[in-house]
């Protein structure tokens, strides 16, 4: 007797499309970025600084939906937040743009970006968007680049996005372009918190206010072979831009050092991304109870994350419990008091 499974025959002939066609449709974690330690070494004959530092990914990110758009001539950006440029200012069509260019390639997309990251924050977002864009764009055409292609291309759109092709964990050189992978490097369920006021940094205003002569002189590979042996200390966080970033924003200084002040072993350490303006508290996914006390603070942002890493040919995936970005409405439900 012979059972005909109608459902196998189906699933066959859907593989069999899918095939012959390639994707048409993909959900990708774009994740963000901190900058364990960021030293700012000198000026270029181009106007960019140089710069070494340990970024690592981390856990918080958005999510972009991508699906294979019948248009040969153009891309189609929505997003879930106002203020995101949606035309070709943003890096996303920049990167679908650049592959193109690259790869003679002619897919066009619809793309929708479900933002959790903020911006102007000191967290690569729309770096890691732009990479994710090129990783996506790749998988459509059968994966023809190499993640090294891929990496290499990049640094022609932003200096920050060659990063996000290392497994999650690198020393950055250069402007940032120079991309040396650090493997097994901090424990991943090392918890964090990452705290943004409303204000933004905007990145050119931190640099120009930025003295080299006033710079820390910490060696960034004794930095990096200080973590590698024991972990992240306060000492170790050291970054440049955290003395211009103040200038730029005066609260952003108030808010790290009661931050500090506040501590009580909760934190092993404290610092600001980048160039601003997050502050982030390495130890506990909690944030200090004056965040949720002192009215000041009331508009910030507040998000737990853990570092991230991924594997050789796969992306970024978010982790099961990372979905704790919250506004301090929702939390204060939550949040226990706490005796000072």
């Amino acid at each position: 007797t012979l059972t005909y499974d109608a459902q196998a025959k189906f699933n066959q002939l859907a593989d069999q499309i899918d095939k012959d066609v390639g994707i048409t449709r993909l959900n990708l974690f774009s994740p963000c970025k901190i900058n364990v330690f960021l030293r700012i070494t000198g000026k270029r004959p181009d106007g960019f600084h140089d710069l070494a530092s340990l970024f690592h990914v981390v856990s918080l990110g958005d999510t972009i939906k991508f699906s294979l758009s019948p248009s040969k001539s153009k891309d189609r950006l929505s997003t879930n937040v106002a203020g995101v440029p949606v035309d070709d200012s943003n890096l996303i069509i920049r990167a679908l743009d650049l592959y193109r260019k690259k790869t003679g390639t002619d897919k066009h997309f619809w793309i929708h970006l479900d933002k959790k990251v903020p911006t102007g924050a000191g967290l690569g977002g729309g770096s890691s968007n732009a990479a994710t864009a090129l990783w996506a764009a790749n998988q459509f055409s059968g994966g023809i680049a190499s993640e090294k292609d891929l990496q290499e291309w990049s640094g022609e759109i932003g200096s920050d996005i060659p990063f996000f092709f290392s497994r999650g964990a690198a020393y950055c050189t250069g402007r940032g372009e120079i991309v040396q992978d650090i493997p097994n490097l901090l424990p991943e369920n090392l918890p964090m918190v990452l705290i943004k006021p409303p204000e933004a940094c905007a990145t050119a205003e931190v640099y120009k206010r930025l003295r080299l002569d006033q710079t820390s002189k910490a060696d960034p590979l004794a930095l990096l072979k200080e973590i590698t042996q024991n972990g992240i200390s306060q000492d170790v966080c050291v970054n440049d831009l955290e003395p211009p970033a103040f200038e730029v924003l005066r609260s952003l200084k108030k808010l790290k050092k009661r931050f500090i002040a506040s501590n009580r072993g909760d934190y092993s350490a404290v610092f600001m991304s980048g160039s601003g303006s997050t502050i982030v508290g390495i130890g506990s996914p909690d944030p200090p109870a004056f965040v949720y006390d002192d009215d000041d603070y009331k508009d910030v942002f507040v998000s737990e994350a853990r570092f991230l890493t991924r594997e050789e040919n796969e992306w970024y995936r978010e982790p099961m419990s990372s979905n704790a970005t919250f506004s301090k409405e929702d939390s204060l439900s939550e949040a226990a008091p706490v005796v000072d």
